[in-house]
């Protein structure tokens, strides 16, 4: 039976979700890379609660009490002495703020403005508006040649299609980054129908169930991506993710060849036959 993954993202806010991540969290951390004494009979991965209570300086019963969903609104003095306890990233520390809170309106804008689409299909790189969905909302020929773009939603493609382990040279990277930045999706926008129908998808891939269950969360700017393009070859580029001003839950992602003559000399191959598809009637 598919585990209930749309189940953990609906009730994203009751308060469980909030205690996973915590003890998730908790998991990473070893008592000594904290100063804290091995203890001979430990049953438990990582901190204890009276550990962590311990090391934000907050009494055990009320850490308690968080992990279990009895402790509403805590403050922002004890969020910060649990993220610093737990060595949060920026990330994290935003998304622990994110489940205590309640979810923001989860409506994205599904349009693309009309300048955008202009601007993108003037960029001379690979260029695409997609949501916090993965779904490719607009693409330029370039993008569309290189991705096949138009339409499609970029996480189903990753964990369903068996093509994608081809496309994506660090599969394994993409796939760990996609499901992390689906999750911090989750917990800003948890009754997002069109997220609970993707993530029941997505639970059909065993490696998506498995990573959503590591409870990682991320948001990536920018890096490093490398693709075998059929009938061209692998090519690598940088890239920027950029959100949009305006356009809610949308960003714009560009592509630029590495500094590999390489890919420069194939994007200015796939430059002309997009140019050709364009002006052929």
């Amino acid at each position: 039976m598919k585990p209930a993954v749309t189940v953990l993202n609906r009730d994203m806010h009751d308060y469980r979700h909030l205690g996973a991540f915590l003890q998730s969290r908790r998991a990473r951390i070893t008592p000594a890379s904290v100063g804290l004494p091995p203890h001979s009979r430990r049953r438990v991965p990582g901190l204890r609660r009276e550990e962590l209570a311990q090391l934000a300086g907050i009494s055990v019963e009320y850490y308690q009490r968080l992990e279990q969903g009895r402790a509403s609104n805590p403050s922002e003095e004890v969020l910060t002495a649990i993220s610093n306890a737990l060595r949060l990233d920026a990330v994290e520390q935003d998304h622990l703020r994110v489940l205590v809170r309640r979810p923001r309106p989860n409506t994205a804008a599904s349009e693309v403005r009309p300048e955008l689409t202009r601007l993108v299909n003037h960029m001379t790189v690979p260029a695409m508006v997609i949501d916090d969905l993965f779904m490719v909302l607009a693409a330029n020929p370039l993008a569309s040649r290189l991705f096949e773009a138009s339409g499609r939603n970029l996480a189903r493609y990753l964990f369903l299609d068996p093509d994608a382990r081809g496309f994506y040279i660090d599969w394994d990277e993409v796939a760990t980054a996609t499901a992390a930045q689906l999750r911090v999706t989750a917990a800003r926008y948890p009754e997002d129908d069109g997220l609970v129908v993707l993530l029941d998808e997505l639970a059909d891939s065993p490696e998506f169930r498995k990573l959503w269950m590591r409870g990682d969360v991320e948001v990536r700017t920018h890096g490093v991506k490398s693709f075998r393009v059929p009938g061209v070859g692998v090519l690598t580029f940088t890239y920027e993710n950029l959100e949009v001003a305006g356009a809610f839950r949308q960003r714009l992602v560009a592509f630029t060849p590495h500094q590999d003559s390489a890919t420069e000399a194939a994007m200015e191959l796939l430059g002309t036959e997009s140019l050709g598809l364009q002006r052929k009637p």
